[in-house]
């Protein structure tokens, strides 16, 4: 992703539209102003798998090549080791020679002579802090590429041009040769991205980048994912990284449906430069499933100005960590993707001062540095918010983790929670400007003990805080305002609870009934018909049976499948979303009359799609 940076600067000492929240799922009548908060449900059904949590290694490493070795490792602890973000994945940015970039930090070199032999001791920064990222143990490291040689694109540069057909094997073998290069000088590249927001032309030439056509990117898939396969290579392909979640998943079908194609694809990797709407997330998680094929968020950045949508600012305060977070919190809670990337760990475009919030700067870095310290020798590292925000989920939220989603938080309130290793992990933004009371009820392995507390907050950074009381498989607390925290606990497995109540849609007021004609709303009137029980399988069960989509719609069946038809998703923000299709439990034209169908349907955000628990 490019942004301008302006080359001002101003010393300080260093320092250590908004997506709506829509109404909660499954939450039970308000309380009284003067009772506790009802309790907020986490599903007793395990959603996916966190892979990892990390940051790109894009472009700041070419300015850090300069810096003096004791500031590098220092960047690297605070990247990768336990005491820092404990990063799980980095991604590194393999060049494509910087011909015609016109902003030299991001003219990122090749490995590749001119005449075919290859120079291993180019790149120096970017083999740094990947050799850095190894030796921490990093568990995903990820070759990203945002331009082929300029030798092979049609303008000669690395900037603007297409790949040349005739040129894509020998873009695969040169892929190849970096990976086995690296592999065999102990830095196994676990994934490899073969092209970078392929639908961006990137003809400004501010950065590398090369536009990749539709019917093209499942060429350049299939060779390497073929040029590796032929080498014994283990490095896995990620596609396609579109920059924004609606051209994913309108391109993602066409290009890994071509034959030979699929077998290929480990993972699928969107950005989420549109600032994408529940529906539109919703739809990532739909595409995924088409393709049977888990996803990823591996790019976004440079957001601000109280929404997380682009804009130019630099803010390094709680408000924009806030930001950050929700985005994290929307991109594992509602599209349901398995890793959340950051675009660049470091940069240098604070704009007028590294320590308040200015327009001239850019919000696309964790860390800054001094863009002038090439002239004034400055070497200094400026924290924002965002480092710490980051944090409260890559040092505690760590691959392997299984999300289980959370319903009925407060307003303001966004929740998530995830069981690893015999212990709970839970994130809780807060974006009220007031504290507020949060109770939790953990409907599978009940928390027995909170182990940390820890705080991100306007003048707190992972600050260690009180911690909550546990009392009967149900956690409560008091969150600071304007706050992100994390709270670890000890779990004992007793045995999976189910929610249980009736599901009212937002929009109708009216109850969900099914039997094995169909799906309807109907006015509440507390009958069984119209109570469900939501269980640690997914399944959703009424007095007629098991909420079924099948190929002639949805019914209420006796038989239990135990496959992705029967099973459901409870997202926080009230859409019921099936697994096997990826599809949102949907009232048909938006009707509210007694009787109305119910439907599957690409998620849409719509308050149709929306139910509430009674």
């Amino acid at each position: 992703m490019h942004v301008s940076h302006p080359r001002k600067r101003f010393l300080l000492p260093a320092a250590c539209a908004a997506l709506t929240v829509t109404g909660a799922l499954l939450t039970s009548p308000a309380a009284r102003a003067d009772a506790a908060p009802a309790a907020a449900e986490v599903s007793p059904h395990a959603a996916q798998t966190i892979d990892d949590i990390g940051a790109s290694g894009a472009w700041w490493v070419n300015d850090l090549q300069h810096f003096d070795p004791k500031v590098q490792a220092r960047v690297a602890r605070l990247l990768f080791s336990p005491q820092g973000l404990a990063l799980s994945s980095y991604r590194y940015n393999i060049g494509g020679g910087g011909v015609g970039v016109t902003t030299p930090a991001r003219a990122a070199e090749d490995f590749l002579a001119a005449d075919g032999s290859y120079d291993w001791s180019r790149d120096k920064g970017g083999r740094t802090f990947l050799k850095y990222a190894a030796q921490y143990g990093v568990k995903d490291l990820i070759g990203f590429v945002n331009s082929a040689p300029a030798q092979w694109t049609t303008n000669g540069k690395s900037c603007g041009g297409l790949l040349k057909t005739e040129h894509e094997t020998d873009f695969a073998k040169y892929v190849a040769d970096v990976t086995g290069h690296f592999a065999r000088h102990g830095v196994k590249l676990d994934y490899i991205s073969p092209f970078n927001e392929p639908d961006n032309s990137f003809a400004d030439c501010g950065q590398e980048g090369m536009p990749v056509p539709v019917d093209q990117r499942d060429d350049i898939v299939r060779a390497l994912g073929a040029e590796q396969r032929a080498r014994h290579q283990k490095t896995a392909v990620i596609a396609d990284e579109s920059s924004k979640t609606t051209q994913f998943t309108s391109e993602v079908p066409q290009w890994i449906a071509q034959p030979g194609t699929a077998q290929y694809v480990s993972r699928l990797a969107h950005h989420t430069y549109n600032n994408p709407d529940d529906g539109q997330l919703g739809n990532v998680y739909e595409t995924a499933k088409s393709v049977g094929r888990t996803s990823w968020a591996t790019e976004i950045c440079c957001f601000g100005k109280g929404s997380t949508g682009w804009n130019q600012e630099y803010d390094p305060t709680i408000d924009n960590a806030l930001l950050m977070s929700r985005i994290i919190y929307k991109d594992f809670a509602t599209s349901h993707d398995s890793a959340f990337q950051w675009w660049v760990a470091l940069a240098s475009g604070y704009g007028t001062d590294p320590d308040t919030r200015n327009d001239q700067g850019w919000n696309d870095g964790l860390i800054y540095y001094d863009p002038d310290y090439a002239t004034n020798g400055d070497q200094s590292l400026y924290f924002t918010k965002r480092y710490y925000a980051l944090g409260q989920y890559s040092r505690f939220v760590r691959p392997g983790a299984v999300a289980h989603n959370v319903t009925g938080a407060p307003d303001g309130v966004e929740v998530s929670s995830y069981d690893r290793n015999g212990q709970w992990v839970v994130v809780v933004n807060n974006h009220n400007t007031t504290d507020t009371a949060l109770n939790l009820h953990f409907n599978g392995k009940a928390p027995v003990r909170a182990t940390q507390a820890v705080r991100t907050s306007a003048d707190e950074n992972w600050a260690k805080v009180a911690k909550p009381a546990v009392s009967g498989g149900t956690v409560s607390t008091t969150l600071a305002a304007r706050s992100i925290t994390t709270y670890v606990l000890d779990q004992q497995d007793q045995g999976a609870t189910a929610l249980t109540g009736a599901l009212v849609g937002r929009q109708s007021g009216k109850c969900l009934t099914a039997d094995a004609s169909g799906a309807a709303i109907a006015s509440c009137t507390g009958a069984a018909g119209q109570s469900w029980s939501y269980d640690a399988r997914g399944t959703l069960k009424g007095a007629n049976g098991y909420l079924t989509a099948g190929s002639s719609g949805l019914t209420a069946t006796a038989a239990a499948t135990d496959d992705g038809t029967q099973r459901w998703l409870l997202n926080g923000n009230g859409q019921i979303v099936n697994e096997a299709s990826g599809k949102c439990l949907d009232v048909s034209g938006q009707a509210t009359a007694d009787g109305s169908k119910v439907i599957l349907y690409s998620c849409n955000g719509g308050a149709n799609e929306t139910w509430t628990r009674r």
